[in-house]
């Protein structure tokens, strides 16, 4: 019901933003108490990797989790004396958790990830804290009454880290009180202190799904600044130059408050060469280091069946069960129409002296579990693969990539085809040969 325009100009990064929906059923097929108990049965879910047991009783926040893997029976105890249920990450094992998160990757351009909360009725788990990343949270089944508090200081405002319980005398007066029901929704910019208990009559589930962490210009900064240094101490001699024999006799905490001509000279210099220090920055190279380590976090795309035929995953050769021998299916031709699967599915990346395509197609559910994938495009077949990345997504004859040997073309969408990164406009046409 909120313009996206306006989402992000009002209230992304800014302020809360409160959604009431009177809809109990909106969030229905995303995730359920009833999934929860499954996935417990069916799947190995370990305690203090996947799951959290918590209490917050009179002011003190504490956890419960035994060792091992979580059993039913066990954590249904633990509930039922009032303490609260945290899986840290559903979209391992629940599908519609992962289609979520992995749609909204291509959205924000950043790891999605959930945490999921179930909490007895009348209780609270978790003491008055602020996140590092921007939240939302969606009710899914009974009620939870939220408090959100503003952060206390400028200091505190966008953080990068999350923060340590804190005590109700440290947060001050609600921004926003209110009471959740199914189907409704808040956003929360990182740095919101936050906190919510269950009514006494009904138990609360609710899912957040967050993103943002590490996201800022100090976090591009702090890839940039080297690399423009480095550039920058290799083409220009001022900054080469020795510091001034004598600047530590003016220099310093002990100078700090004195205004001799030295020490201004000292700090012109400086602003002088920061400000030069732009005219150096490799910022696209920045810009896709970032792209790079976003590759290595993400999920793996949630593929619909029909896009998962058109795909290595499911066209191909197979094996064919009344002939006994192996269907062969017509290869990707001159003809054949690709693009990538997803927009943030790879990214192209110029690092010594040639050029890989680092890709999260292989990556699993769980974060990080595999290393970083890449393949070794090289310089004659990157415009290649940079057409499907600024095309996208349009789909693109292989005959009409800009690289200038058909053969050359053809390689590089078959290699990009082998590890899931494009698909084609029409699944590849079966064939067999009778013997």
């Amino acid at each position: 019901p909120t313009d996206v325009d306006k989402f992000y100009k009002e209230f992304w990064e800014k302020k809360p933003l409160h959604i009431r929906r009177d809809d109990p059923s909106y969030f229905k097929t995303l995730f359920s108490t009833k999934a929860l108990d499954k996935i417990l049965r069916e799947q190995r879910v370990v305690f203090g990797k996947n799951l959290d047991v918590t209490s917050y009783t009179d002011g003190k926040r504490e956890t419960h989790n035994p060792q091992g893997r979580v059993f039913p029976a066990v954590l249904w105890d633990f509930y039922n004396n009032g303490c609260s249920i945290r899986m840290l990450n559903p979209q391992t094992f629940h599908n519609a958790v992962w289609r979520l998160c992995s749609t909204l990757q291509d959205h924000f351009n950043t790891m999605v990830g959930a945490n999921v909360y179930l909490t007895p009725p009348g209780t609270q788990g978790f003491a008055p804290h602020w996140d590092d990343v921007e939240v939302f949270m969606c009710q899914l089944e009974g009620s939870k009454h939220w408090k959100l508090y503003s952060p206390r200081e400028e200091g505190e405002r966008l953080p990068r880290h999350s923060s340590a319980n804190l005590t109700q005398e440290e947060v001050g007066e609600p921004i926003l009180e209110t009471t959740m029901h199914p189907g409704d929704m808040i956003y929360m910019p990182r740095g919101t202190i936050h906190q919510g208990n269950c009514l006494a009559e009904e138990h609360s589930l609710h899912i957040t799904i967050s993103c943002y962490q590490l996201n800022s210009w100090t976090d591009l900064l702090e890839k940039l600044l080297p690399a423009a240094l480095a550039t920058a101490a290799a083409e220009d001699p001022t900054f080469r130059e020795g510091l001034p024999r004598n600047y530590l006799s003016f220099m310093g905490v002990a100078h700090e408050d004195s205004t001799s001509p030295q020490r201004t000279s000292f700090l012109n210099k400086i602003s002088s060469l920061l400000a030069k220090l732009a005219n150096h920055a490799p910022t696209d190279a920045a810009c896709d280091q970032m792209g790079k380590r976003l590759m290595s976090e993400v999920l793996p795309p949630a593929l619909e069946p029909s896009e998962k035929a058109r795909t290595v995953a499911a066209d191909g050769e197979r094996w064919h069960a009344n002939k006994k021998t192996v269907v062969n299916r017509v290869e990707i031709d001159p003809d054949s129409h690709v693009r990538l699967i997803r927009a943030t599915c790879c990214r192209l990346v110029q690092e010594e002296e040639t050029v890989r395509l680092y890709y999260s197609t292989e990556n699993t559910r769980e974060f990080k579990e595999v290393e970083e994938q890449c393949l070794e495009v090289g310089e004659e077949l990157a415009p290649a693969v940079e057409h499907l990345v600024t095309t996208y997504p349009a789909w693109t004859k292989v005959e009409d990539l800009p690289v200038e040997q058909l053969e050359d073309r053809m390689k590089v969408v078959g290699d990009l085809w082998e590890k899931g990164i494009v698909m084609t406009s029409e699944p590849l046409e079966a064939h067999y040969d009778d013997p």
